[in-house]
């Protein structure tokens, strides 16, 4: 029951990082919820390998606290790379292209 509790956690704040951060016009609507679900799995699956308890604190800040700076820097990345990806494309489709 744990496990859905932190995808649920997982998915809100990957809807927080698609909502908040820019570029959010590179990629799709459940790309980077879906990160975060896969993110907070596992670092729960993780964590209660290595030996953390469920009902511990620390597990659930460890996984909430990794889980958004994954989701942040995830949503980051795709968004430059996918920017410059299609800048360069439209610099390689327009070269040949006359101007009127």
């Amino acid at each position: 029951m744990e496990l859905l509790f932190i995808a649920l956690g997982g998915a809100i704040l990957g809807l927080g990082a698609r909502y908040l951060l820019p570029h959010r016009h590179t990629h799709g609507a459940v790309l980077v919820p879906a990160i975060g679900v896969i993110a907070a799995s596992v670092l729960w699956v993780a964590l209660t390998w290595a030996g953390l308890k469920w009902n511990g604190g620390w597990i659930w800040w460890i996984t909430l606290v990794g889980t958004a700076v994954i989701v942040t820097v995830a949503d980051l990345v795709i968004g430059r790379v996918r920017t410059s990806s299609d800048d360069r494309l439209l610099a390689q489709l327009t070269k040949g292209a006359v101007a009127r």
